[in-house]
């Protein structure tokens, strides 16, 4: 083993002695110390909005070591976290005792593992990490553009850096610091709840529909000023009409062809909930919220 190996092996058992491996399964967690190592680091933001939402973890000493490498395990515990991931199946690599146990079974069961293998020490390259990423958001976002590496599919995505300049924009080799990695799982946490958020406004539109005296009613969600929810009909002359957040409407059904409902994150203007009823007036419901990937021939 040469020496920067040996020092990549001692690094993370430090990492792992120093309660930064994931612990969102231990009753030890102890509230987050005042930042220290990352005070200044461009990712401050998003490490403290992970350990605010319990999905990264400090050291005793308030110490979070940006500029490590990240590790398998402490990548996967944080997905599982973000998830919110319960029911197990049998991980039998790791002993009985082992910090990453519980996350990784946890993950088994939800097919985040399927093809990986079980290396919690292991030093992450960006493609390894958002393999793991895709693996993880396939029940949520879908299948990653075929046509590109996992890398390169989260770099269009937006969800991870491209290389520094000067070098090929999805090189997969890279290194992932613990820093970066902090980035990518707030994308993760965020598109999570917004999604959450979208449906569940979806619903109360929805449930809202009705037809009664040859008109279709119902009201557009009040929501919040986190996003913007419009319902918009369309008639056979392709006349448009649209309503917002907290008004009413009461639409003829005559002449009526389609309506649209849309939910936008005002604060980054990313798709919270995207919503067809395309044969009025039958309140069938298509979900065209964007995916990651979009096969030919498939709506969206």
């Amino acid at each position: 083993m040469n020496k920067r190996a040996m020092m990549s092996c001692l690094l993370a058992a430090f990492l792992a002695m120093a309660g930064l491996t994931g612990v969102a399964d231990s009753s030890s967690v102890q509230a987050a110390a005042p930042a220290k190592d990352y005070a200044s680091h461009t990712a401050k933001a998003a490490i403290d909005f992970g350990v605010q939402k319990k999905y990264l973890w400090l050291d005793s000493k308030g110490n979070f070591y940006p500029n490590s490498q990240i590790t398998q395990g402490q990548f996967i515990a944080s997905l599982v976290a973000i998830r919110g991931l319960k029911e197990v199946a049998p991980v039998p690599q790791l002993p009985a005792g082992h910090w990453a146990k519980m996350s990784y079974e946890k993950a088994q069961k939800a097919g985040i593992l399927a093809g990986v293998k079980v290396e919690p020490n292991r030093l992450m390259t960006k493609e390894e990490t958002a393999a793991l990423v895709y693996a993880a958001w396939k029940p949520i976002r879908g299948e990653k553009n075929p046509n590109l590496t996992n890398t390169g599919a989260l770099i269009t995505w937006g969800w991870m850096k491209p290389a520094p300049s000067g070098q090929p924009k999805f090189r997969e080799d890279l290194p992932v610091t613990r820093g970066e990695a902090a980035e990518i799982l707030r994308y993760l946490w965020k598109d999570k709840w917004q999604l959450e958020q979208g449906a569940k406004f979806a619903d109360e539109f929805h449930k809202s529909l009705k037809v009664v005296n040859g008109k279709i009613s119902g009201k557009v969600p009040k929501g919040d000023s986190d996003f913007m929810i419009r319902a918009m009909f369309v008639s056979k002359q392709n006349v448009k009409e649209g309503f917002l957040n907290n008004e009413s409407f009461s639409i003829s059904i005559n002449g009526a062809d389609y309506m649209s409902l849309v939910i936008i994150n005002n604060n980054d203007s990313t798709d919270a909930g995207a919503f067809m009823y395309p044969k009025l007036p039958t309140f069938e419901r298509v979900d065209n919220t964007r995916k990651f990937y979009k096969a030919k021939g498939t709506k969206q």
